[in-house]
């Protein structure tokens, strides 16, 4: 077989390659301190806001400096990535992020804010295609488990954002954001260990096993623009009720600070647990299906959001994250199948761009959320999951199969 033509998870020996599940664990480690580290700008959302006399869209302006950072550099970042792997790079890229963490906990003004910002997007930016690469390598043929395994630790980080604010920022206000240099040393340092690990990996490759070639490349980049779209749309509605859920509910419920941290602590906490099951779950029902089950499943759901209130918006909430993100490794994996042997650049696309979308959709939301009001916003973000109506169109999992053999 030639090396054009190997699969991607085939060892250089020839066999199946194990799966490596201490570096799994120690990558998504590193994706939860990474992706705590991004946490902490919305978790201070509130504390800016006041402490800057900030209006909504400014607040959204925020976000989107840094998803924007992050998710236009991603591709990028996972093209070069793909042409010649940098492990080395990740390690340097936590140092930026804590440094952006230390600059954010004494910025005095706006602009000092957003330059703070975008030092922690360009370190996650340059974290997740090589770190994805890593994941994909410690994966070996169980690639479905793998990715939910590196996938939930990041979704665990941005479940602290609220327990971040309740326990630090409440207390310390917005200089507690000098602690999280910490964690970013701490991952450093693991990224290291993980780089040196795969390292030796790549040295032992005895001829490259990406595949360079395949058929069907025009219905392959089509569905793989369809699901990057579905899941722009997703990450909109993410973003909305993880940024401006907490604001309506202090404003338009009257439920104390601390209380709409909670609520929002645990829709994101249901994703990082749907996260986690959306792999097993993918085996059994399709990836493709997995992905419209998800979204529209989580309908009658959201639509709630806007109108419960008391003790029912924690189980509409958490409820709606935990079917709304079962699909979010199941996504990668999808896309990684679609393009085989652009690792990186698929983890660019699909955890960078269109992930970081809702940066976009953040200050869409906040300027309308000025316009209009908050319940405006927060109707328009439940009806978002209607997307996965698309979800039709993509290929099934046994159609990309087939393309695969072909």
């Amino acid at each position: 077989m030639s090396a054009t033509s190997t699969p991607i998870h085939a060892s250089p020996t020839g066999q199946a390659a194990p799966t490596v599940y201490r570096m799994l664990f120690a990558i998504s480690i590193v994706h939860l301190l990474n992706d705590s580290l991004q946490s902490v700008i919305p978790a201070l959302l509130p504390i800016l806001e006041k402490n800057l006399a900030l209006s909504f869209t400014q607040v959204g302006l925020i976000l989107l400096v840094m998803n924007l950072t992050s998710s236009i550099l991603q591709p990028v970042v996972g093209y070069l990535s793909d042409r010649k792997s940098r492990p080395f790079l990740p390690p340097l890229a936590l140092l930026v992020s804590g440094l952006g963490m230390l600059a954010l906990a004494f910025a005095g003004n706006y602009y000092l804010v957003l330059m703070a910002v975008a030092c922690v997007g360009i370190g996650s930016a340059v974290f997740h295609p090589e770190a994805s690469r890593f994941a994909h390598q410690a994966s070996g043929v169980r690639r479905g488990l793998g990715q939910s395994i590196f996938q939930v630790g990041g979704n665990a980080g941005q479940a602290l954002a609220p327990l971040m604010t309740i326990l630090i920022f409440a207390n310390l206000g917005q200089a507690g954001a000098q602690w999280f240099l910490w964690p970013a040393i701490l991952a450093s340092g693991v990224l290291l260990y993980v780089a040196l690990w795969y390292r030796g990996q790549q040295r032992l490759k005895k001829a490259a096993t990406d595949v360079a070639a395949y058929s069907h490349r025009k219905q392959r980049f089509i569905a793989l623009g369809l699901l990057v779209l579905i899941v722009s749309v997703r990450s909109w509605m993410n973003a909305g009720f993880q940024s401006f859920y907490q604001f309506y509910l202090m404003y338009v419920k009257g439920v104390e600070y601390s209380h709409a941290q909670v609520v929002v602590f645990g829709f994101l906490m249901a994703g990082a647990i749907g996260t986690f099951l959306g792999g097993p779950l993918s085996d059994r029902f399709g990836k493709r299906n997995l992905l419209i089950i998800s979204t529209l499943g989580a309908v009658p759901l959201t639509i709630l959001t806007p109108y419960v209130s008391g003790i029912w918006v924690y189980p509409v909430l958490f409820l709606s994250g935990l079917i709304m993100l079962s699909s979010f490794s199941v996504t990668v994996v999808y896309a990684q199948e679609l393009l085989p042997g652009r690792i990186g650049t698929v983890s660019g696309l699909i955890t960078g761009l269109a992930f970081g979308m809702g940066g976009a959709g953040s200050l869409v939301f906040g300027s309308l959320a000025d316009t209009f009001d908050l319940t405006f916003v927060i109707t328009l973000c439940s009806l978002l999951p209607l997307i996965g109506v698309l979800g039709f169109f993509l290929p099934n999992d046994q159609t990309v199969r087939d393309w695969a053999r072909s």
